[in-house]
């Protein structure tokens, strides 16, 4: 047997190196994979902690702005945005518009007409815009009633669309009256934060 290795010592040394070279290799391609992985990883960490820390982004609405203004026509705005902020934009008031008609405070909806009428003018106001802050119809102070807007006016609401304004009618059939602003969550689909975007907008008075 001691013969026969030294005959083939020179095999046996080879055969080590090679097993050794092998298990080296296997090791260092290991050591490559896992380096690679923690290096996709931190990034994709760091991606979202800055996704979290950007601010959230403010939503376009889209309003049309019609009579006693210098420049008519379709704007965009935004939630945190009145309707004076948008009247200035289409040139501020001309001098026969009725400003005793019209609630400039009134924060502005998607889809709103910003109608000023003309002094002296008669007939109804379009529908969308607030105007005397006495009215009581639909809105009141800037404010749409749950109790008495119908389905076009709530509509007006952001995140309102026809099938929730009309489970908001037909709950005022089965249950009557909101007897407050939290009962809109009872409406199926309006959840908190829906309700967060529309309780400074609403009023059941």
């Amino acid at each position: 047997m001691k013969d026969w290795m030294y005959e083939h010592k020179i095999y046996l040394i080879i055969a080590v190196i090679i097993a050794f070279v092998t298990g080296y290799y296997f090791l260092e391609e290991r050591k490559s994979s896992s380096e690679i992985n923690v290096e996709e990883i931190v990034p994709t960490e760091i991606n979202e902690e800055e996704e979290a820390a950007k601010p959230p982004k403010t939503e376009s609405l889209i309003v049309d702005v019609k009579g006693q203004v210098k420049m008519p026509g379709v704007y965009s705005s935004s939630q945190e945005e009145r309707v004076i902020d948008v009247v200035q934009r289409a040139g501020g008031l001309t001098e026969n518009a009725d400003e005793s008609k019209v609630n400039f405070a009134e924060h502005v909806l998607d889809a709103m007409v910003i109608y000023i009428p003309a002094k002296g003018e008669e007939g109804s106001i379009p529908q969308g815009l607030t105007t005397n802050p006495t009215d009581t119809g639909g809105t009141k102070q800037g404010k749409i009633n749950l109790n008495k807007a119908d389905e076009n006016e709530l509509q007006n609401l952001p995140g309102i669309g026809p099938s929730k304004a009309a489970a908001i009618m037909e709950y005022r059939v089965t249950n009557g009256p909101f007897k407050s602003v939290e009962d809109l969550k009872n409406i199926s689909g309006i959840g908190d934060k829906t309700f967060d975007k529309l309780k400074d907008l609403i009023t059941v008075q």
